[in-house]
């Protein structure tokens, strides 16, 4: 497909990226780019030869690591057209559809937070199964110096990712957080310097798809299920879910492989 405001493209075997390409603006979410984005998920969805997305901000070349943007946030210019409750709710509505094709692709997504997460940008990362951050990266959600509170699913995943105190903290007072404070909080699983932030983000990567296919993508399926139940509910998805894995010609590849100490060769069956 043809995209004015993202690029697709392969950078290893069965890993496509999608890269938020709208620099002169930081990359930010405008209506057009949300609505390519939905189309990019829907068709990597699709594409049996995709494994993994990685999820970034465009570039520019000369400028320093810490001026850098992954998504600086929605396009305030969008806001601030807004007239009625309406309008307001459409968007967010919007934004939400498209990130939760995100959150529930059966392929794992890692955000490559290579500068600024703020806002929707933030919330676009949290909508991905990991996040890895460069050092020099910035992310926050800073609606309310806007006199708005995030509307793509921030307050809700945040909370749920790492818990309702750091939530109330990056929502409640706008600030921005380094990469560094993020990977405290439990928001970013990795952290690396702004040079080697690809390679590291490609070996984490690497490393999923090394595993078995169909546990991936079941493993994935409990956890965010079992995230809008009970302990007890979720955990009798979870014994749904091995029983499946169970089946499967990679559980008897993967049990064979340990026995005779030799690397699995998984066929996703």
């Amino acid at each position: 497909m043809s995209y004015q405001n993202i690029l697709v493209e392969q950078i290893a075997a069965g890993v496509a990226c999608v890269t938020v390409n709208r620099p002169k603006a930081m990359n930010a979410l405008n209506h057009a780019t949300l609505g390519e984005l939905a189309a990019a998920f829907d068709a990597l969805e699709a594409d049996p030869a995709v494994r993994a997305l990685v999820i970034t901000g465009a570039i520019v070349e000369g400028k320093p690591p810490e001026k850098q943007a992954f998504v600086a946030g929605a396009d305030i210019g969008e806001l601030k057209a807004m007239e009625t409750a309406l309008d307001a709710k459409r968007l967010a509505f919007f934004g939400q559809t498209v990130f939760e094709r995100l959150e529930w692709m059966s392929k794992p997504s890692v955000a490559m937070i290579n500068g600024f997460a703020l806002g929707g940008g933030c919330e676009l990362a949290l909508a991905c199964t990991l996040r890895t951050a460069a050092r020099s990266a910035k992310l926050g959600l800073p609606e309310v110096s806007l006199g708005i509170i995030p509307g793509y699913g921030g307050t809700q995943r945040l909370a749920r990712i790492a818990g309702p105190g750091v939530a109330r903290e990056w929502v409640l007072t706008g600030e921005m957080f380094s990469a560094d404070e993020a990977h405290r909080a439990g928001v970013v699983n990795r952290v690396f310097e702004a040079a080697e932030l690809r390679d590291g983000t490609l070996r984490l990567v690497q490393t999923i798809l090394s595993r078995a296919p169909l546990a991936v993508r079941l493993a994935m399926e409990t956890i965010r299920r079992g995230q809008n139940m009970s302990q007890q509910e979720g955990a009798q998805i979870e014994v749904d879910m091995f029983g499946l894995a169970s089946t499967t010609a990679d559980m008897k590849e993967g049990m064979a492989a340990f026995l005779e100490k030799r690397p699995a060769k998984f066929v996703g069956r």
